[in-house]
């Protein structure tokens, strides 16, 4: 079976399967939902390499859920207000300014030119926005190798300017009800439009970007009219109707070269956020380490040792590799019954974990990204 005909009759019959549950129907959605998912399984081990394999691993999910639901219902003998069962209403936490993490750009280790590329993007017009007449940057790209801190970055900005955050992924706005992927991305807009009307700036940050706006091969329907949509809506909001309107989109993610080129093209500022180099780790095995030394004594640490040891490792690398260090020391000192203050934290507690720890970037892949930035990007910081 073809990856088409197998994506192209899960949704066939997912569809069936939501218009049934729609219609009260349930025997014949738990039915339908069901072969929706033996078609979505198929297409997973056939192609578990597709770019679309995780939106359909969120289907099932989904659906999986959905037929247990189903089934508790109709075993019920006291109808289950409708309510209980549905889905949430909207497909996007929305994170205000005090219920998110407050970390802000002087909390992230350099990243100085990422940081100053924001700034100029959209920080400075939204603190100045009279010293724009010819308008600002709507979207921004954030791309390179995971764990780099591109979700830290759009985190602290929205601390920065005391924006409301929208938090996206492609699979809570593609694995709602099928038929509503279109409406969600209205809805979405709609929000952000709504609060920033209030004079408070918005970001909708889309983590995993690539999971949404990549390019159209393998495409069905439904995905394809949610994509138009963010078209729409991204280049209303480069409008006159919303010329004065701090709306911004962040996307960020690990394969730009999965973007389809009309993405690439609403995403005015395009920024590289690198791997740490040998001196930005070195220093971020020093910020986090300080931590520790309010609770434990630390040695002499070679800190250009544990950078020179830690070649392709990611911010959140090192970070993982001290909190291990941490958690042997309390292991230690729980099952040796030993004052906190007596055990001395060493180099070699670092190198032990750093030669358990594998890096999470792909060097070969460095290159591709330097070769992408080269070609799209609109910030040189290689």
């Amino acid at each position: 079976m073809s990856m088409q005909y197998l994506a192209d009759k899960g949704m066939e019959y997912a569809q069936r399967a939501i218009t049934a549950d729609r219609g009260g129907d349930y025997e014949n959605a738990i039915k339908y939902y069901k072969i929706a998912i033996e078609f979505f399984t198929k297409y997973l081990t056939l192609y578990p390499d597709s770019p679309l394999s995780d939106l359909y691993r969120e289907l099932i999910s989904k659906y999986k859920s959905r037929v247990k639901i189903l089934e508790n219902k109709m075993e019920s003998s006291n109808r289950i207000q409708d309510s209980q069962i549905q889905e949430p209403e909207n497909a996007f936490e929305v994170l205000y300014p005090g219920k998110r993490p407050s970390r802000k750009f002087s909390d992230l280790v350099d990243l100085e030119e990422v940081k100053r590329a924001l700034k100029r993007a959209i920080i400075y017009p939204v603190i100045n926005p009279s010293l724009y007449p010819l308008g600002w940057p709507r979207a921004v790209l954030l791309f390179g190798p995971p764990g780099c801190g591109k979700t830290e970055l759009a985190i602290a900005l929205s601390n920065e300017i005391n924006a409301t955050l929208i938090h996206v992924t492609p699979a809570t706005v593609m694995s709602k009800w099928l038929g509503d992927a279109e409406k969600n991305v209205k809805k979405l807009f709609e929000t952000a439009r709504k609060l920033s009307s209030t004079g408070t700036p918005v970001i909708i940050f889309i983590d995993e970007v690539d999971g949404l706006f990549q390019q159209y091969s393998a495409e069905v329907g439904g995905e394809k009219r949610a994509r138009n949509q963010f078209l729409i809506e991204m280049d209303g909001l480069s409008g006159k109707e919303y010329s004065n309107v701090h709306v911004f989109v962040i996307g960020a993610t690990n394969k730009p070269w999965a973007l389809d080129i009309g993405f690439i093209r609403r995403f005015e500022r395009r920024i590289f956020v690198p791997a740490p180099s040998k001196e930005v780790r070195k220093m971020l095995f020093e910020h986090y380490i300080s931590k520790l030394a309010k609770t434990y004594k630390i040695g002499n640490l070679n800190y250009d040792l544990l950078a020179d040891l830690t070649e392709n490792y990611s911010s959140a690398d090192i970070v993982a590799i001290v909190k291990e260090v941490q958690s042997n020391i309390v292991e230690e000192i729980s099952e040796k019954k030993i004052n906190p203050q007596e055990r001395v934290i060493s180099t070699e507690d670092f190198v032990n974990v750093i030669k358990k720890h594998k890096p999470s970037i792909d060097s070969s892949l460095l290159e591709a990204y330097k070769e992408w930035s080269k070609q799209y990007g609109t910030l040189d910081v290689f």
